[in-house]
């Protein structure tokens, strides 16, 4: 007996409860069930298990970036500031919540095709590190404000919640989704959908789609803001330059060392940079491996459904907007950032993210600019700046330490808006019983 009991923790703690084994077993399920070669599930297999190790890798950058500067906020200026990107965040956690999230996600994906089949929602969420980054921030918001402890029960519910929002947040924006890709026959699946709902609804409202920002021309310095990496690596050497030279020169050299102010914000800027990179780069293998197994049974069991898709998607529709969305929008969220440290007196502050105005604003941008042209674009992109900016600070007190404890927060709108509002409604339910 004690043999077996042995080989049940054994398999619930080094196998079962290694986040990276897990995404492995999931992604190996999955190729099994479409009858996939025997290379193929190897293939498949291992490279979605070395796809989470190196986003792993660059999370752990991104980190060690960014723990010393929410400290050095948090002692100088009387508030802790928080970066906002998705992957960081569930790398962060991943030890911790990454078992109950990846079987979470399984329950959402099948309640998904529930949905699905059975009502007209007929959606299929298919981006699946968006699938983790909700599943991961619902299994969260479960355990700290309900007190749920039961992976079990915990995995139920998120898988619940989590897979009836999917094709619900798909449907939400289809309707101007279909306008944008001049009806493609995919629908976006993706964190900012609430933005890019709004964006074709102010649009639709207040612009003229006849005055296309296709037809503009923007400065050819504007295209470094093209590569996510190099205008992050940039952004993140200017807070970190700023921070270093606006705090007290005896406190910030004591933290800084014999390096420096200035090389310690470039080595910073370059160190998180690098992070970014790693850190995609292990996304990009790691759902390469993912969406493929699950597609699988999707077809199979909902035909004719809509092929929820990453944001992407979108942008060779309107790249001009796309782009035009994110100059507009972030240097609003530096505004936002400024004023939530300052006059608001925020105690936590969100750092403006280069990926999240890049990946929120542009798609709400080209769907403002689909309904409403240049107008549409231009107010879309300040309205979905002002939802990230803010709508994020609402999430990060409702995480406990998860976001606390490391600097690092989900960056969308639709985390910040509907996980507030879901975060406050298991708090309602936690204080009633």
């Amino acid at each position: 007996m004690n043999y077996l009991i042995n080989f049940v923790d054994y398999m619930a703690n080094y196998v079962l409860g290694v986040p990276a084994i897990m995404i492995a077993l999931v992604s190996m399920i999955g190729l099994i069930a479409q009858k996939k070669s025997l290379p193929d599930i190897l293939s498949g297999t291992m490279k979605s298990a070395m796809g989470y190790l190196i986003l792993s890798t660059g999370a752990g950058i991104l980190v060690s970036c960014m723990v010393p500067l929410g400290g050095i906020m948090n002692e100088v200026f009387g508030f802790q500031g928080f970066f906002p990107n998705d992957e960081s965040i569930i790398a962060a956690v991943m030890g911790t919540y990454g078992k109950v999230a990846v079987l979470s996600m399984v329950v959402c994906f099948i309640v998904n095709l529930i949905v699905a089949r059975f009502t007209k929602f007929k959606y299929v969420y298919l981006t699946g590190h968006m699938l983790l980054f909700i599943n991961m921030l619902v299994c969260v918001l479960i355990e700290v404000q309900l007190g749920i402890t039961s992976t079990w029960q915990i995995v139920l519910l998120s898988g619940l919640i989590s897979g009836i929002y999917c094709p619900l947040a798909i449907a939400l924006c289809q309707k101007y989704t279909d306008k944008v890709t001049n009806n493609a026959g995919v629908g976006l699946a993706h964190s900012s959908c609430l933005q890019a709902f709004i964006g074709g609804w102010i649009g639709e409202r207040f612009g003229d789609p006849s005055k296309s920002t296709e037809d503009l021309k923007l400065p050819k310095w504007a295209s470094i803001f093209r590569d996510a990496t190099l205008a992050t690596g940039i952004t993140m050497f200017l807070v970190f330059l700023v921070v270093a030279f606006i705090a007290p020169k005896d406190y910030i050299l004591e933290q800084v060392g014999e390096q420096g102010r200035f090389m310690w914000a470039v080595m910073n800027g370059l160190n998180f940079g690098a992070g970014i990179t790693i850190l995609l780069s292990g996304v990009r293998m790691l759902i390469a491996e993912i969406v493929p197994a699950f597609k699988g049974f999707a077809d199979k069991i909902v035909p004719n459904a809509k092929p929820g898709l990453d944001c992407p998607i979108v942008m060779p529709y309107a790249p001009t907007a796309w782009l035009l969305g994110f100059l507009i929008s972030f240097p609003i969220g530096i505004i936002c950032t400024l004023i939530s440290a300052g006059p608001l007196s925020v105690q936590y502050v969100l750092i403006a993210g280069v990926i999240p105005h890049f990946f929120g604003s542009g798609p709400a941008a080209v769907y403002g600019n689909a309904t409403g042209g240049v107008k549409g674009a231009v107010i879309a992109s300040i309205v979905s700046s002002l939802i990230l900016s803010f709508g994020i600070q609402l999430l990060i007190p409702l995480t406990g330490s998860v976001c606390i404890g490391t600097g690092l927060t989900w960056g969308e709108s639709d985390f910040g808006v509907w996980g507030t509002l879901l975060g406050y409604i298991f708090k309602g339910i936690s204080s009633i019983f």
